[in-house]
């Protein structure tokens, strides 16, 4: 390191323009295949992905079974529209408020636009949701249903637009989903092809919302909304907040050095290390997701923080030297074993999350740690190089003129005075920090794994706002799907067809016994159950054909089987089957977190109420499953016979439930989760039903869990790492488990303090402790380091304290003024993730600097003679 900064102190204007064209290369690379792809489509361009979905592997075994079931069941991820009004005592079922709902609903379904490709974005209008796109459903006269359109046409009068709200109120698949609750409010549900186009559909509905003048709300939201307006905003907030953020730091640096031109050096230094880093990200092909969207946020304090500590070094070193060569030397012989020790070890906090089982982590915590150490090689040649460039005449007035003026300071004297407090407190600080350990410890264990893609925007954000009217008003506007199946039908073929050899072995009718051992034959011919059962079928009906008279009655028997065979597997047209699922419903809604749940049942036991004219005890599941498929078909001359399948598959063998859920929260999720498991285990389910989940809300509970339990892993692992490393460094098995002390105290507190305040353990604070492992170390390296020198040539720790709590501390104050300060602006940004990254960066810095300057000399004193050894025992 001191051969690089000795050669960039020699070369300056050399390494200042490699660091220009290795910036200016990476913008070209990644610029060139963004704005013109055809022309560089050998380049990688920008690429953004904010969906969650993404946090887990393509083949990761719950994203396959989600979107296989999308597709089994036709379902799409949506847009919802939510109408109020709060004015008209009708709310929004009056005359003008329909009109334009409807008005509303026509311009939806024709949302579309063709790629260059030719492929269809939009949204898909055959299956919006909205009051003109239902049916009413009504008697038609004696053991008849008629269906109709809710809303055929705007209403003429006020009268007509409550009618339309009583004949959706009487509807349980309608109720609560179209109209609210309350009955004044309206939600429109817009399918749309793929999430990520969801921006789009939206701005476009914006605008044409922007010509109604009715006094009408109109709320968006929806987790593909959510997702989506994230990553557009996401990139705003990284031109805005992180900017503004290094404007602060520079004016803190101008108040603590005094030179404008010298603390341009720091800036370069970070601007160069993000360039760096996010270019290399996009050039190898790799996707700005909403982690990596916040590398340049973790890296900017990082790469400022080395070069703070030469500044403040050089700053205070320069009136013994009065010589920007001898003193940079000076600075670099001392702080280089430090810095390099500092940079490893913050790489290795980073780089443990490439062993997290989330790709976008992955990929954070190797970008990180490369921008890690291209900081670290910017910083120990850009700032002695520039500090070279300068002028020797600028420094005339630069620095403190005698030792006496510097340790006149209040910083100097503030610190001067900690130190003693350290040395003659230290047993009361220990026993302090013993106290805190306890409430931190108390803390942690009051944390809560939580995420919601909704809760990413700040409280007053649009999508908030529409996220708490809408479920407040209906029954829920976050999706999950239960799949339900019986075990049969789950299972492979060969264990069905060992399954079916047994029922026949152990049958009474000769012709199935006698047949049974045959079946696993034909299953190794046929394609799936159902070609095994016509196999089946086909010999049994050859047997009947050839069968002596005496036998003729036991093979037609043993075809009656066969056949029924097939019948089986209408699992859904059963109605022991339905009456189950309806318990289910209502147990999960009982429950509070599930504001409603549809399913095959409710248009089983809608249709059946309207074919006994409307008779509420009608409202129910027939008794036998020819009544049910009656009921199924009448529902198919609606028209939307196309519903159906979104509840079951066209063999019955299979069914969806759709839970509306008023949170789209992970511990809500796993909440509702367990108490689905737990129905099941207290009322065994007929014909072995099994439910399996999928959908967005789902999603994002697992790959929660995942990444909790694999940040903690990868932390435990590069915790143990830097461990040895600080060992090796101090080469000491004591001042290596000193150095981790800081380390650990600001862990604890901070994550105790996330647990005390409430505030939810999310995707943002989960990797923040990579962050407390790299800057607490930092700290404490330069303190323990500079500390081991310099009882070197003083004959106590009382002695060598009032030395250490001159320049190197107050090199540590600054990092921890100026970057703690300096990435407050965070907080203003409308994105939780960023706020919560501003406000924890500044904490874990200020209580890392703190915990370095309090307990490391507390613990000092109390083990001096353990750490000194015998130089201690000669001096005491």
């Amino acid at each position: 390191m001191i051969t690089l900064s000795e050669k960039a102190s020699n070369t300056p204007k050399t390494f200042y323009w490699l660091t220009g064209l290795l910036s200016a290369l990476m913008i070209v690379l990644v610029a060139l295949p963004t704005f013109w792809p055809a022309s560089f489509s050998m380049l990688s361009p920008l690429k953004i992905d904010t969906d969650p979905e993404n946090m887990l592997s393509a083949d990761e075994p719950v994203r396959v079974f989600h979107n296989a079931e999308k597709k089994e069941f036709s379902l799409y991820d949506m847009v919802v529209v939510g109408v109020v009004n709060k004015t008209n005592p009708q709310g929004v079922f009056n005359q003008k408020s329909l009109t334009d709902i409807y008005d509303l609903t026509t311009f939806a379904k024709n949302i579309q636009w063709t790629d260059e490709d030719g492929s269809v974005h939009g949204v898909i209008a055959a299956d919006v949701m909205a009051p003109s796109t239902v049916d009413n459903i009504e008697p038609g006269g004696v053991g008849s249903v008629r269906f109709e359109w809710l809303m055929n046409s705007p209403p003429k009068s006020d009268a007509e637009a409550l009618e339309i709200r009583e004949k959706a109120q009487n509807l349980p698949m309608l109720n609560g989903t179209i109209v609210s609750d309350d009955g004044k409010a309206v939600a429109i549900y817009l399918p749309i092809t793929a999430k990520n186009i969801s921006y789009n559909v939206v701005e476009k509905l914006k605008e044409h919302i922007a010509t109604y003048d009715n006094g009408d709300e109109y709320h968006i939201t929806g987790m593909p909304v959510a997702q989506d307006v994230f990553g557009v905003e996401m990139f705003k907030q990284m031109a805005i907040s992180a900017p503004m953020a290094m404007i602060l730091i520079f004016l803190l640096l101008w108040y603590f050095f005094k030179k404008v031109n010298l603390v341009v050096s720091p800036m370069i230094v970070a601007m160069a290390s993000v360039i760096v880093t996010m270019g290399l990200l996009i050039v190898t092909g790799n996707t700005v997701h909403i982690m990596s969207s916040m590398i340049p946020i973790f890296i900017m304090p990082i790469a400022v923080l080395d070069a703070i500590h030469i500044l403040s070094d050089f700053y205070d070193c320069y009136h013994v030297y009065k010589d920007r060569r001898k003193t940079i030397d000076h600075v670099m012989k001392e702080l280089s074993r430090p810095m390099l020790f500092t940079t490893l070890t913050t790489a290795v906090g980073f780089a443990s999350l490439a062993f997290t089982p989330i790709p976008p982590v992955q990929v954070f915590g190797i970008f990180v740690s490369i921008g890690v150490i291209a900081a670290w090689f910017f910083t120990v040649t850009l700032v002695p190089a520039y500090i070279m460039l300068m002028k020797e005449e600028s420094f005339a007035d630069f620095s403190h003129e005698t030792r006496e003026q510097a340790e006149g300071t209040m910083m100097f004297r503030s610190l001067n005075f900690m130190g003693g407090m350290t040395y003659n407190y230290a047993k009361l600080i220990l026993a302090g920090v013993v106290i805190l350990g306890f409430v931190a410890w108390y803390g942690i264990n009051q944390i809560v794994i939580n995420d919601n893609p909704v809760k990413w925007f700040a409280p007053d954000h649009d999508i908030r706002v529409a996220d708490r009217e809408l479920n407040a008003r209906f029954s829920g506007t976050y999706m999950a799907y239960l799949k339900l199946e019986s075990a049969a039908e789950q299972g492979s073929l060969a264990d069905y067809a060992a399954t079916l050899r047994d029922r026949m072995a152990a049958s009474t009718l000769a012709p199935l016994q006698q047949l049974a051992p045959e079946v696993e034959a034909l299953a190794g011919t046929a394609a799936d159950k159902n070609e095994l059962i016509s196999l089946l079928v086909e010999k049994v009906e050859n047997g009947l054909d050839n069968a002596p008279d005496e036998e003729w009655e036991a093979w037609d028997e043993a075809l009656t089987f066969a056949e029924g065979l097939a019948n089986e597997g209408e699992t859904f047209k059963n109605p022991e089957v339905l009456r189950y699922i309806s318990g289910l419903q209502d147990y999960l809604v009982q429950s509070g977190l599930v504001g409603k749940s549809s399913a095959l049942t409710d248009a089983v036991k809608t249709v059946h109420r309207e074919l006994y004219a409307g008779d509420p005890e009608a409202y129910r599941i027939p008794d036998t499953p020819a009544a049910v498929a009656q009921t199924l078909i009448t529902f198919q001359s609606g028209h939307r016979p196309q519903d159906l399948w979104h509840f079951v598959t066209p063999d019955y063998k299979k069914a969806a439930m759709w839970l509306q859920l008023k949170s789209g929260d992970n511990k809500d999720m796993a909440i509702v989760v367990k108490q689905v498991n737990d129905y099941f285990a207290a009322n065994p389910a007929p014909m072995d039903i099994k439910p399996n989940w999928f959908g967005l809300t789902y999603i994002n509970m697992i790959w929660q869990d995942k990444m909790v339990s694999g940040m903690a892993e990868a932390f435990i692992g590069s915790f143990v790492i830097v461990l040895v490393m600080m060992i090796f460094l101090f080469r000491s098995f004591l001042w290596g488990v000193l150095a981790m002390v800081p380390l650990t105290f600001t862990i604890g507190m901070i994550y105790g303090i996330i647990g005390l305040i409430g505030k939810d353990y999310d995707m943002p604070v989960a990797v923040l402790s990579s962050l407390s492992l790299g800057l607490a170390v930092d700290y404490a390296i330069h303190f323990l380091a500079r500390s081991r020198e310099m009882r070197k040539r003083h004959k106590d720790w009382k002695e060598t304290a009032s030395a250490v709590f001159g320049e190197p501390a107050v090199a540590i104050t600054r990092n921890v003024i100026v970057v703690g300060i300096g990435f407050l602006p965070l907080l203003a940004a409308p994105l939780v993730p960023y706020q919560t990254v501003g406000t924890f960066i500044s904490a874990i810095l200020v209580l890392a600097g703190v915990a370095t300057l309090t307990i490391l000399p507390a613990m000092i004193r109390v083990l001096e003679k353990f750490l000194f050894g015998k130089e201690a025992k000669e001096k005491s």
